[in-house]
This record gives C-alpha cells, structure tokens and sequence, in this order.
C-alpha cells in the first residue's frame, strides 16, 4: 500500500482519550472536551470513508477476552459438518453457511441476539448438546461488549450531528443485532491467482458493523475514489463499519462502503466475528427533518429495514440502496 494510501487510512484510538462505555454523561472540562473532539473525528472518517480502526484499551475489551473469543472460533468451525448444519434460520444471514460454490473459502454463522445470554445458550446447545459452558460464556461476553460499543459510536454519530438527545434512545429500543463469526480457508495450493476471494464485494445492509480478527489480513474497502485498498489491521484492534441502513438514515452524509475478503499468500485460517446493529422487524427508516436542508436535499424515501433486506437477496446488486429507496 502507497504512503498516500496509508496516510488516508483513519486510526482513533479511543483508550488514549480515556473514553469509556459508560459515564459519559459525567464528563467534565477537558474530557468533555476530548470527547466532544472524539465523537467528530468518528463523524467525519463515517462521512470520508465509512469505516475506521478503532483502537481500546483494556477497559473496554480485555485482551483476554478477544484471544478467548478466537480459539472459540477455532472449536465452533472443527466441529462436524452435520452438527454446524443444524443451526438454521428463517432470517437472511441468521443460519450456518459453509460449502457454498460462490464463496468456497468461506463458511460463517449469525447468531441472533448473542448478547441475550438465553439466545448464547440456545445456540450453544445445538452446536454442544452435552454443554459448553466456555463458549457460550465468551461469545455472549464478546458480542455483549460490540454491542456496547456499537451503542458507543452510533452516540457519537448523533452527539456530532446535534441530534443525540433526541434520536439517541429511539434508536436504541429500535435496534436488534445478529453475532457473525467467521473462518475463511487457506486457499489451495493449485490456485495461482495470487490472491482468492474469501468473501465478495458488498456493502453491509444493516446500521453499523464492528469486526474483529485474527492476524490474517484480507480485509479489502473501496475508497470514494474507485480504488480497492487492502486494510492492514492492527493486532487487538476492531474495524467499524457503516451500512446502507445508517446511510440512508443519515440522508447519504454517512458512506456505507463497498469492501471484500481477499487472501493474499496466506498460510493459516482466518477468523473473524462481529456484530452488525440493525433495525428491528417493522422498523421505518425515515431521514430526520435536521439533515435535510438546502445543501442536503431530501435522497431517500421512508422504508422497512425488513422490505428493503428482503428485496435485496432477490435482487442483488451493488446499488441497491439506490434502486430500492432513492429518490
């Protein structure tokens, strides 16, 4: 990657600014301040890119947690091909996926609701009959703390734009999220290519995605610019990244960008989880009156989460959005 490249690649590290995931409201003088200064970096990397590294320290996700969360991984994905099978859903990207002929590489779960500690050991016991109380407890510990965090930066979104106080609460109570863990397979040794695709190019549909991994690099975004750059993550951090749902809410201020899996040269598997914020069932997305003004003109119309996913998976296009719900 060019130096030009890198230099445009956002970094914030929230442990240097001592924030935490709660007790902001009681911040004062110069963390008020840092914070304040904090939630508008977020706003524009949204605005100029649509993702960014997020950086924290351990009061926000111990390092014991995120290796713990990797050799869960590990476990899940060793297990028989007929027991991963069991775990289905009626909702798009909420089931086992594996053996697919489009992404071969690639085989994932979602898990509704993961932060539920009920929903933990519901699906917990599909997968381990006998018990598995480990897993069960890190991946509910693990998806609970990207939920906060989720929490976290979709606030800081609002807080930058004025808007927090109003829209904030709302968004919270209309929100559910689904739990994605992730392996991408080493690409076999006859694929001279230089380079497989683990998962293929796409914007995410829901309203914020946080994506943690292993040390295996492969995450590819497309810049503003047209051009695709491969992300160097660093080791512990997360990637945050807006969906078409936020985009849309944001009347298009917020980039949802396109992004893939590449695997360049790997030698080992890649694992990665996250989990995606979404608006409930029956859930109206519908631009706020404070982003509309003459230099943002109204661009999408009111629409159901629901529909528009729907409409999606049987139309699948790079813009969606646009066809679907733009004016």
């Amino acid at each position: 990657m060019g130096a030009d490249a890198e230099a445009q690649i956002p970094i914030l590290d929230f442990g240097k600014q001592g924030l935490v995931l709660e007790g902001l409201e009681q911040l004062q003088g110069s963390s008020e301040e840092k914070w304040k200064a904090m939630c508008m970096k977020v706003r524009e990397a949204c605005e100029n890119h649509g993702w960014f590294v997020l950086k924290c320290d351990e009061s926000i996700i111990p390092k014991s947690l995120r290796q713990e969360i990797l050799v869960a991984m590990k476990a899940l994905f060793d297990l028989p091909e007929e027991t991963k099978q069991k775990h289905t859903s009626p909702k798009p990207y909420s089931s086992y996926l594996g053996n697919c002929p489009v992404i071969p590489l690639s085989e994932s779960f979602g898990v509704d609701e993961a932060a539920q500690l009920d929903k933990a050991r519901a699906f917990t016991s599909v997968m381990w009959p006998q018990g598995n109380p480990s897993f069960c407890e890190t991946m509910n510990s693990m998806s609970s703390k990207l939920l906060e965090m989720n929490y976290m930066v979709l606030r800081m979104i609002l807080e930058s734009f004025g808007i927090m106080e109003k829209y904030y609460e709302s968004h919270l109570e209309n929100s559910s999220s689904v739990f994605r863990l992730m392996k991408y397979k080493v690409p076999p040794p006859s694929d001279d290519r230089g380079a497989a695709i683990g998962l293929v190019p796409h914007t995410d549909k829901n309203s914020l995605t946080i994506l943690f991994q292993n040390d295996v690099q492969g995450l590819d975004v497309l810049t503003k610019q047209g051009n695709w750059v491969q992300l160097e993550i660093p080791e512990g951090s997360f990637t945050v990244i807006v969906g078409d749902s936020l985009k849309a809410w944001s009347n298009g201020r917020l980039h949802a960008p396109r992004h893939r899996v590449k695997l360049r040269g790997v030698e080992k598997e890649r694992y990665s989880c996250g989990l995606f914020l979404l608006p409930k069932d029956g859930m109206v997305i519908e631009v706020p009156q404070e982003l509309i003004d003459k230099d943002h003109p109204l661009l999408y119309r009111p629409f159901k989460y629901q529909d528009y996913l729907t409409y999606f998976v049987s139309n699948i296009t790079d813009d969606a959005l646009e066809l679907y719900a733009g004016l």
